[in-house]
């Protein structure tokens, strides 16, 4: 979003219609408001009314400009739709997230047919369905929306969301084979013809859904096709990039690729070059660390994992530390494997309300408990 959508000039005359604000909620200071908000992904947006400090809007995810306007004009009406006492049905959907299908099929009810708040109303409720693991019920709105929504922007997303959810379903179900069927397809027809209206990010989601999809087929050559293909996608839009900003996005996506493809070693120069044109970032050194532990290049992997340790901050220091550990572990260093799970147990267990997770505490106590 930094690299790509905030910085386009048509997003200049909103400068008098919000205050803009971004909070890194991995920061101990803004655990308080991942509480109140209820921040469970990133990214997240919220159109807050200043009166208030209510979110009157709440969008899961990222967003191309054109989308972004229209959340922004939808954040607007609901704000005003809010002072008059008079709550529009997608505006209190998004106020009762994530327990909000419900809601947001009501909204979705009341809409207008050509209603522009159509695609962001029916990926929130897709979104609300998978969060709350109804993934029957999350392939079948997927399956009937894709074709009104095929030409939007929400196409992508709709299409993924739904065959991820279809491939959950349980195999008992005498719907899942037509679901997965006719949502790969509806996939296929993303890739096969990306558009520059749909996030290029999002188009590799359909790509890993679509090889998630082939893994369940037992196609292993199918799978291996759809990832190269993907591979490619990905460095293509990485070579277009302006910025080194711009082509890290795609390190991520590009480094699960490669590892997927048990070819680790293509992820090195990429990571290598973001992390020398974006020093104060954790993330380049973190993921050369899961690259060299794939490559069981343990010592350089303990490197690059000590560099993204002293970026890194919050929660998201437990993963590189949780990839420490197994890096120990795979050296046959149990001792240190040890300590690191304790030093993760430890940081796990300071963290403030909001950001401290029990589930995440149990999981690490098990692993130290399991540990020899």
């Amino acid at each position: 979003m930094r690299a790509y959508v905030f910085t386009d000039k048509t997003l200049q005359r909103r400068a008098g219609q919000f205050v803009w604000l971004s909070l890194d909620v991995e920061k101990a200071e803004n655990a308080a408001y991942k509480k109140r908000y209820g921040v469970d992904a990133l990214p997240m947006f919220f159109v807050l009314d200043p009166k208030t400090e209510k979110a009157a809007l709440r969008w899961v995810g990222g967003a191309t400009v054109p989308q972004l306007q229209k959340i922004l004009g939808d954040g607007l009406i609901a704000v005003r739709s809010g002072r008059r006492g008079a709550e529009a049905p997608l505006a209190r959907a998004d106020r009762l997230y994530p327990d909000a299908a419900v809601a947001y099929r009501e909204a979705l009810s009341k809409l207008p047919p050509a209603s522009s708040q159509f695609g962001r109303a029916t990926e929130s409720l897709l979104y609300a369905l998978q969060k709350t693991e109804k993934y029957s019920d999350c392939a079948a709105t997927a399956g009937d929306a894709f074709a009104r929504l095929e030409r939007s922007s929400s196409a992508a997303n709709v299409a993924a969301t739904g065959l991820d959810c279809a491939l959950q379903m349980p195999e008992g179900d005498p719907n899942r084979a037509n679901r997965i069927a006719s949502l790969k397809s509806d996939s296929e027809r993303i890739v096969a013809a990306p558009r520059p209206d749909i996030a290029a990010d999002d188009v590799s989601a359909v790509y890993e859904v679509l090889a998630n999809e082939r893994a369940w087929a037992k196609d292993e050559a199918g799978r291996r096709k759809i990832l190269q293909e993907r591979a490619g996608f990905l460095e293509a839009a990485a070579a277009r990039a302006k910025t080194p900003d711009a082509r890290a996005v795609f390190d991520s996506h590009r480094l699960g690729v490669y590892l997927e493809l048990n070819e680790p070693g293509r992820a090195i120069p990429m990571l290598q070059a973001s992390e020398r044109d974006l020093p104060g970032d954790y993330n380049p050194p973190a993921r050369l660390a899961v690259a060299y532990r794939a490559m069981k290049n343990y010592d350089e992997a303990l490197a690059a994992s000590d560099r993204a340790l002293a970026k890194a901050y919050g929660p998201r220091k437990l993963g590189i530390l949780q990839t420490r550990a197994d890096i120990y572990k795979e050296k046959g260093d149990t001792a240190g494997s040890y300590r690191t799970l304790e030093e993760a147990v430890r940081l796990a267990e300071s963290l403030p309300e909001g950001q401290r997770s029990e589930k995440t505490i149990a999981s690490l106590r098990k692993k130290l408990e399991a540990s020899p």
